[in-house]
Parts: structure tokens; sequence; C-alpha cells
């Protein structure tokens, strides 16, 4: 017996975000939707979009995030990029994780999906505007938090979950985020 493909692992991850988010049902529709009709989702060269991995990287306490301000949007947003063919996007995370932050000792803290955001990417140069169908996965920094800053940010930040939850000037997926990691994990609150 051969272990599931990376796509079939996709998919039932997918079901089981499902049952645990019943309230992203659309969301998730749409990302398996994606995910059957289009064999080559995780090539960054398909338009209208692709698959990325992005990482919820907390501190090892849990109560703060690493967050990039991103060169390309000019935005807060948590670490992440495309897939580039790789259909495991769990390993994609924690890849975009240590190479945009530089850190060392970083560990998914789960396999089991964190977030799922589907966003539109505008037209820059000879790039289409086209969509990112992003899934989350949380990375957590086990030693180091010493980052560097990587050719992709303009900066990077640690910042306390529980201040992203209260910044309106966030970015809404990041704030969704945030709510949902302090509801998951107390130790976000102080």
């Amino acid at each position: 017996m051969h272990p599931p493909s990376p796509r079939i692992r996709l998919q039932h991850a997918f079901i089981a975000y499902a049952q645990a988010h019943r309230d992203e049902a659309a969301t998730v529709a749409l990302f398996q939707d994606f995910l059957a009709d289009q064999p080559q989702c995780f090539e960054r060269t398909l338009v209208p979009g692709h698959f990325t991995g992005s990482a919820w990287l907390v501190s090892a306490d849990g109560a703060r995030v690493l967050l990039t301000h991103h060169r390309k949007l000019g935005r807060w947003l948590q670490l992440g990029g495309h897939a580039d063919g790789d259909p495991d996007l769990a390993r994609v995370a924690l890849r975009e994780a240590h190479e945009e932050s530089g850190l060392t000792g970083l560990a998914l803290d789960s396999e089991a999906i964190f977030d799922l955001d589907r966003h539109r990417i505008p037209a820059r140069g000879v790039e289409p505007e086209h969509w990112h169908y992003d899934v989350r996965y949380v990375v957590r920094a086990e030693a180091d938090e010493n980052f560097a800053v990587s050719a992709e940010s303009l900066a990077l930040a640690w910042r306390p979950v529980i201040a992203v939850v209260a910044d309106a000037e966030a970015d809404d997926s990041l704030r969704r985020m945030a709510a949902k990691w302090m509801r998951r994990t107390p130790s976000a609150e102080r």
C-alpha cells in the first residue's frame, strides 16, 4: 500500500479544516474546487492563480507573531510564498518562514491547516493580476528569535498577537489569524 499522494493529503486536510471551521465552508469549497480543476495549481505560472504556503510564525511561548513588511505589497503580512511546484504546502510554509526570516530551529506546530485565504494579487510589470490560494500553517520559533531581513521584506517585527487583533489598520486576514490563535492559545493574551 502506497502512502497517499500530496494532492490526496491536501484534499483530506481541506476536509478536516472544513469540519473544524464550518463557518468557512464557502472558502474551503473554492480551495477544493481549485485543487480538483487545475492540474498545475502549484505552479506560479498558472494564471489565473496558484497555491501559496504561509506561516503564522509564533514565538516559543505563542504570545508573539513575526510579521514582514512585504516589499512588493507594502503591507505587514505573515511570511510565505509560492509553492513553485511543491504540493506539500506545509513544507512550503516552513521553507518560506526560514528563507524570509533567517531563523533556524523552526518547526511546524502541526500539519493541520491553520487558515485559508484567497486574495487577489495586483498586476505588476509583465505579471497579470491573479489569485493566491494561500494555505497557512502554524510554525513555531523554538529557540533563537534573532531574525535577518531578506530581500523579500522592507522589515520584520515580532508583534504581540493581542496587538494584531486590536489593530484596526492590520490586514483582515492577519486579524482573523490572530483571533483564531488567541482562541486556541490562552498564553497569546499576555
